[in-house]
């Protein structure tokens, strides 16, 4: 076993496998954290392409008269002429405020 250390490649092998574990600036560490980085931006770049595609639907539906007419209703409460609009509130949707 001892032979094997005194031998000289055996020993370059060992720090140089050493080196590039912990203290190269290009180390199996930092390849580590940026292959983490990269899976996180990934997933990113998932989530907003489903949210460019969603978006784009909601565009092509606003396009049309009836698909802008519908967004009105609901986002702003308009209404037609000679029309009520009733808006139904249900329990666990009303903010409650503390009166103390």
């Amino acid at each position: 076993m001892l032979n094997y250390f005194k031998n000289i490649f055996v020993i370059i092998l060992i720090v140089f496998t050493i080196w590039m574990v912990f203290f190269d600036k290009n180390s199996l560490l930092i390849h580590k954290d940026l292959n983490k980085e990269m899976d996180k931006l990934e997933a990113e770049k998932d989530y907003y392409k489903k949210e460019m595609k969603k978006d784009n639907r909601v565009l092509k539906e606003l396009k049309n008269d009836e698909g802008l007419e519908k967004f009105a209703r609901e986002e702003y409460f308009m209404k037609r002429e000679n029309e009520e609009i009733f808006i139904i509130e249900y329990q666990d949707s009303i903010k409650e405020t503390k009166n103390e």
